[in-house]
C-alpha cells in the first residue's frame, strides 16, 4: 500500500508535461539561479507568508525564523527543472482499488502546478514527524511502523528515487543520499505552510466562520508546527555547515574537489548562507533581489571561472618576456563576465542612479567586493579594480559631458585603464597641502609640472589617461589651503610625460599593472581638461577617497577570509610532533582569533557602507576612517598567522598569502596613512563627546 503510494508520486513527477500539453500549467524554472527568486519554493514562501501575515493573531517566533531563513537557505539543487507537482499529496487524498493495494485515483488537485517535486515528497513524509494525536494532521510518530508494514522514512526516500529513475531513464536526478541531505529543508518548508494554513483556520474560528469543529485549537497546533519546522531548518543548517569543504591552492586541481581556490560552498555553488554577514540584511529590504541574484552569480563565476585560472594569470605577471603585457586569459574572463552582467558593480546608486554603473548601494557592493577580494585577479575581471574605480567615480560625479564621453565611457567599457597622479617624493604626501606639482593656466591650455611616484597602473600599456593633482600656479597667499589645488585629465601620450622607473612594493612590481615614478615637464593639455573647475581638487579628492577607501577595505576582508580558509586547510593536512596542526593549541588559538577579528571588521565595514547609503559620504566619514584603520590591521594579522601555519610555503609564490600580506601593509599607507585617520577620528570623537571643547578651541 505505502509502496504504491510513493510509486504513484514518482509517476506524477515523471510525467512529460510537454508531451501531455501541460507546458503552460505553471511557471517553469530551468536553472538554480532562477529558482532562488522565481522558482516554485520561492513563490510558495512569498504566498504563504502573505497569507500568514494577513491572518496573524499573535506573534509566533518560530514562524518568524522560518519566514526569514527559508529563502536564505534554499538548497542550490532545488528545482533544476520543473515537474508536475500535486501540492497536497498525502494518503488522505488517494483512493485505492477495493480488491488490491493499487492506487485507483489521486484527489484534490487544486494546488497542483509545475514546480519542485521534493516539496510533494516532504509533505507526504510529514507523517513520520507527526503524532497520531495531532488534531489536524495525524501521523505515524511513535508507532511500530515495521510491524504495520510501513517503510521507514529512509526507505521511503529510497523507493521514490529508485522509481523516479525507472520512469525517467537517462534524466539527471538527485540520489537518495543527496535527497536525504536536503529533505529537512523541504520538511521545514512543509511545516511552515501548515502553520500558515492553521493560523488561517484559527482566525476564521474567531470570526465564527470556520468549518472544522476543533478550529479553536488550531493556534496551538500552528505553534507546534512552526516549532518543529524551526528545529528541522536548524538541523539542516548545521548539516550543510558540517559538509563544507576546503582544498589546496594549486590551480591545477579540478573544481569539483572544492579546493581553497573557491569561496566556501556549504550549500552549493549558488548558496549564500556561507557568505558571512549577508544574513543580517536578507529580508530587511536593504538588499534588493537584484543584488542578491548578482551576489549569487558573482560567487559562482569566481569559483567556476576565476579561481581555476588565478595561478596561471598571476604567474604570467611574475615570469616571462611578456609580463608587462595584459594577460589574454584575463581579457577573456572580462569579456565573459561582462556578458553575464557582472560588470561595473562598484558605482554607488546615489552617484548616477544606474546611468553609468550597475546601480547598487554601497552596502550591496560591499558584499560583492569582499567576494572579489578572495582572488588577486577578480576585481579586474569585473572592471572593479583600483585605481579605475575611483577615477570612474570622479568622472561620473564631477566630469563634464565631454570628459565623460572621452574618458569615462571607454573606462566603463574596459577598453582603457587609468591612473591617479597625486603622491610626490619630495614632500610628506600624508598632508596633501604640501604638494609641489603645479597647474598653470596659459590661455586655453593648462601646463603641468612636477614629479609623482607610486602611481599605480601607470605602467600598464592599457593606461591611457591620468588624473593629475597639482597646486594652482601663482600667488595663493589669500586663498584657503584647501582651495589651491586642481585636478586635470592628462592623456598618457601627452608630450612631456616621462616614466622614470617602475617602483617595487616589497619586491613586487605588480606587472603589468605597476607603480610608476613619473615626471611631468611642461605637459600641455586643454583647459577644458580641468575637472569641476580650478581650485576644486580637494573637494574632488574627498569625494573620491571616501568610496575608494572603503572599497579597499571590502576587498582586503575577502583576502583575510581566504587566508583563514587556507590556514584551516593547512592545519588539517600537516602533522608535527605526532599530531596534526589542527590539534595544536597555538594553531587553534590563531584560527579562533582570526575568525573573531574578520567578523568584527566585516560588521564595521558593512555599517560604514550602510551609513554612506543613508547619510552620505560626508556624514559617514568617521565610519569610513574607522574601517580604514581596522581592516588592514586585521588582514595583516590574519594573513600573517596563515603564513606562519604554512611555514616557508607561506612566503612563496605557491600561495597568494605573501601578496595578500603586502597589499594589507600597503593599505596602512594608501589613501591616507593610519595616523591621519586616527587623528581625524579622535578629533571628531572629542567634538562629539565634549562640544564645549571645540568652541573653546575656536
Amino acid at each position: 500500500m505505502y509502496f504504491n503510494l510513493i510509486d504513484t508520486l514518482a509517476r506524477i513527477h515523471a510525467v512529460d508535461v510537454d508531451a501531455v500539453g501541460l507546458e503552460s500549467f505553471g511557471k517553469r524554472v530551468e536553472n538554480t539561479d532562477q529558482a532562488a527568486t522565481k522558482g516554485y519554493i520561492a513563490r510558495q514562501i512569498k504566498t504563504w507568508t502573505r497569507q500568514y501575515k494577513a491572518t496573524e493573531t499573535e506573534n509566533i517566533p518560530s514562524m518568524d525564523y522560518l519566514i526569514e531563513n527559508l529563502p536564505r537557505m534554499l538548497p542550490t539543487s532545488a528545482e533544476p527543472t520543473s515537474c508536475l507537482v500535486h501540492g497536497d499529496y498525502r494518503v488522505d487524498n488517494v483512493l485505492y482499488k477495493p480488491d488490491s493495494d493499487e492506487v485507483a485515483a489521486v484527489l484534490d488537485w487544486e494546488l497542483s502546478t509545475l514546480g519542485d517535486g521534493l516539496a510533494d515528497l516532504a509533505y507526504l513524509s510529514l507523517c513520520y514527524h507527526l503524532s497520531p494525536e495531532n488534531g489536524f494532521m495525524k501521523g505515524l510518530k511513535g508507532l511500530d511502523i515495521t510491524s504495520l508494514g510501513i517503510p521507514s522514512l529512509n526507505e521511503a526516500v529510497d523507493i521514490y528515487c529508485r522509481q523516479l529513475d525507472i520512469y525517467t531513464p537517462g534524466e539527471p536526478h538527485l540520489t537518495a543520499n543527496d535527497t536525504r541531505q536536503i529533505l529537512d529543508y523541504y520538511l521545514a518548508f512543509s511545516l511552515f505552510r501548515c502553520t500558515a494554513i492553521l493560523q488561517g483556520v484559527y482566525k476564521r474560528s474567531l470570526m465564527g466562520n470556520a468549518s472544522a469543529a476543533n478550529a479553536n485549537e488550531a493556534l496551538e497546533f500552528a505553534k507546534l508546527s512552526a516549532l518543529m519546522g524551526e528545529e528541522l531548518l536548524m538541523k539542516y543548517s548545521k548539516s550543510i555547515e558540517k559538509t563544507s569543504v576546503g582544498g589546496a591552492f594549486s590551480a591545477t586541481k579540478p573544481l569539483q574537489q572544492a579546493s581553497a581556490e573557491t569561496i566556501p560552498n556549504r550549500g552549493g555553488v549558488n548558496d549564500l548562507s556561507d557568505i558571512r554577514g549577508i544574513d543580517l540584511f536578507v529580508g530587511t529590504g536593504l538588499l534588493s533581489s537584484r543584488a542578491v541574484d548578482t551576489i549569487r552569480k558573482l560567487k559562482s563565476f569566481i569559483n567556476e571561472n576565476v579561481m581555476p585560472r588565478e595561478n596561471e594569470i598571476a604567474m604570467a605577471g611574475y615570469e616571462g618576456n611578456d609580463r608587462w603585457q595584459p594577460s589574454p586569459v584575463l581579457e577573456e574572463l572580462k569579456l565573459k563576465a561582462r556578458g553575464e552582467g557582472l560588470w561595473n558593480m562598484f558605482l554607488p546608486k546615489e552617484t548616477d542612479n544606474g546611468k553609468f554603473g550597475a546601480g547598487f548601494t554601497n552596502l550591496e557592493y560591499a558584499i560583492m567586493a569582499e567576494l572579489t577580494g578572495h582572488s588577486l585577479i577578480a576585481p579586474e575581471v569585473f572592471n572593479c579594480s583600483a585605481p579605475d574605480t575611483g577615477n570612474m567615480e570622479v568622472l561620473a560625479r564631477y566630469g563634464s559631458k565631454e570628459q565623460q564621453e572621452a574618458f569615462l565611457n571607454p573606462l566603463l567599457e574596459g577598453k582603457i585603464r587609468s591612473c591617479f597622479a597625486m603622491t610626490e617624493p619630495s614632500v610628506a604626501s600624508s598632508d596633501a597641502t604640501n604638494m609641489e606639482a603645479t597647474v598653470r593656466v596659459d590661455g586655453d591650455d593648462v601646463v603641468l609640472n612636477g614629479t609623482k611616484w607610486w602611481i599605480s597602473g601607470a605602467m600598464d600599456p592599457r593606461c591611457k589617461v591620468a588624473i593629475f593633482m597639482g597646486r594652482t600656479h601663482g600667488d595663493l597667499s589669500s586663498v584657503p589651503p584647501h582651495k589651491r589645488h586642481s585636478m586635470v585629465l592628462v592623456p598618457m601620450d601627452a608630450p612631456g610625460i616621462e616614466i622614470i622607473r617602475p617602483m617595487r612594493v616589497m619586491g613586487y612590481d605588480d606587472a603589468p599593472h605597476g607603480h610608476a615614478d613619473m615626471k611631468f615637464t611642461d605637459v600641455r593639455v586643454p583647459k577644458s581638461n580641468i575637472i569641476l573647475g580650478e581650485g576644486r581638487g580637494f573637494e574632488i579628492a574627498q569625494g573620491r577617497l571616501g568610496p575608494g577607501r572603503i572599497h579597499h577595505c571590502m576587498r582586503i576582508i575577502g583576502a583575510a577570509e581566504r587566508a583563514l580558509q587556507l590556514m584551516c586547510l593547512r592545519a588539517t593536512q600537516r602533522v608535527a610532533f605526532g599530531k596534526s596542526l589542527a590539534e595544536q593549541g597555538t594553531i587553534r588559538t590563531d584560527i579562533a582569533n582570526s575568525r573573531v577579528e574578520i567578523d568584527q571588521a566585516r560588521l564595521l565595514c558593512l555599517n560604514a557602507s550602510h551609513r554612506m547609503d543613508v547619510y552620505g559620504n560626508k556624514i559617514a566619514k568617521d565610519d569610513i576612517a574607522a574601517i580604514k584603520i581596522v581592516a588592514p590591521r586585521m588582514a595583516k594579522a590574519v594573513i600573517d598567522r596563515s603564513m606562519q601555519a604554512h611555514g616557508a610555503m607561506g612566503l612563496s609564490q605557491d600561495t597568494p598569502l605573501a601578496h595578500f600580506w603586502t597589499w594589507a601593509r600597503i593599505l596602512q599607507l594608501a589613501d591616507g596613512p593610519d595616523e591621519v585617520h586616527l587623528t581625524a577620528l579622535a578629533k571628531s570623537e572629542i567634538r562629539t563627546q565634549v562640544p564645549e571643547y571645540s568652541s573653546k578651541r575656536r
